[in-house]
């Protein structure tokens, strides 16, 4: 199986961009906080099911509120910006391109490759382009250690552990139930920063097994009008896999809504020569740590490259300058779709404690340069 890669230039090749957002839930404030600084952008109009709530989010902006129909068959959007439920990733998209618009949506790319495979096939077929997030790698954090790594600064790269955990999103989050649904779960919801960041470092993962589980604790949402709520579970709470690159490191990766408190890293990378304490992937800006064979304790790196004061956007950003000049994307559909493989594939990986052969691969996206 292969993702494809998406298409060219499209409707529009000059920024900046008309952005039209379908959904604006909670993870619309940090797009909309960040687009003044986004010169690449133009937000033009907004959608959502709870017409109110768009109204008042277009309203704020500045923009019109559309339903989402309109919004897609508007002259004033040249690309989608998807907000929506992991569940409505891949309808949108379809959409989306059927309108002729550029797509870039929140993670998963989709629920399964299954329905993210005809996404790409449409793209490249109607000379459009998919991306989607974490667009949190090309912060200076995971780009710092990409530098550190690019330059020999641990040597060889042998290994690399990740150790994600937290009780469940329902102890914070106002309307958690779809976390515990298909295409949610710590390993659709987490996976993919720790997972894009991996393959940015190392490049794709050919094979991978593990272990997985979940536990009969009920989940009961803690704040909002939902307070009280009782959720059904029905995808695995506790992810243990074992990834192998197609360079030859070995990572690891624990991710859970089962543990209540812990001391384990983060992520690490360890080479020949030294030791990074990665900058956590679902930030833009924290600081990466080096130890070396010569001093056994870790050391702030300077910041090496990345986009300074980075926030959720810089990846349709950067979208938006690869179709103006014709080169690729980082934050790509084809990436994105090689890391939803990967989580794919280690969800049958744990459940028959067995090893399974990864059949996409991706390119390893271009470094970002310090800016």
């Amino acid at each position: 199986m292969s993702a494809g890669v998406e298409g060219g230039a499209g409707p529009r090749a000059t920024a900046p961009l008309r952005v039209g957002m379908v959904g604006v839930g909670n993870i619309s404030k940090q797009y909309l906080e960040q687009f003044p600084s986004l010169p690449d952008l133009r937000l033009t109009a907004v959608a959502d099911l709870d017409t109110a709530r768009a109204a008042a989010v277009a309203d704020e902006q500045g923009v019109q509120a559309l339903g989402v129909d309109e919004l897609l068959a508007s002259p004033d959007v040249d690309v989608v910006l998807n907000l929506t439920i992991p569940a409505a990733h891949a309808d949108v998209a379809t959409r989306a391109l059927a309108a002729g618009k550029h797509v870039y949506g929140e993670k998963p790319l989709a629920l399964t490759t299954a329905e993210a495979e005809p996404v790409l096939a449409a793209a490249h077929a109607a000379g459009l382009r998919v991306g989607s997030a974490p667009d949190t790698v090309l912060g200076t954090g995971i780009q710092t250690a990409r530098a550190a790594i690019d330059a020999g600064r641990i040597g060889t790269p042998v290994a690399a552990a990740v150790s994600w955990s937290a009780p469940g999103h329902e102890l914070w989050h106002p309307a958690p139930g779809f976390y515990y649904q298909p295409g949610g779960g710590p390993l659709l919801d987490m996976g993919p920063y720790y997972l894009t960041s991996l393959v940015t470092f190392f490049g794709s993962v050919v094979r991978v097994s593990g272990s997985t589980t979940r536990s009969t604790r009920q989940r009961t949402v803690a704040t909002g009008p939902n307070a009280g709520q009782v959720l059904p579970v029905d995808v695995d709470t506790h992810v243990v896999a074992v990834l192998e690159h197609e360079d030859g490191v070995v990572s690891t990766v624990t991710l859970s809504f089962e543990v209540w408190a812990t001391e384990s890293p983060l992520f690490e990378v360890h080479g020949t020569a030294g030791s990074l304490s990665v900058a956590d992937p679902n930030r833009f800006s924290d600081p990466t740590r080096i130890a070396t064979a010569q001093d056994r304790t870790f050391q702030e790196l300077p910041v090496l490259a990345g986009h300074r004061d980075a926030g959720r956007g810089v990846g349709l950003a950067d979208m938006a300058r690869a179709i103006a000049s014709g080169e690729p994307h980082r934050a790509s559909g084809e990436l994105a779709f090689h890391v939803l493989d990967v989580m794919e594939s280690i969800a049958p990986a744990g459940r028959e404690r067995t090893v399974v052969e990864v059949a996409s691969r991706a390119s390893r996206p271009a470094a970002v340069p310090l800016g």
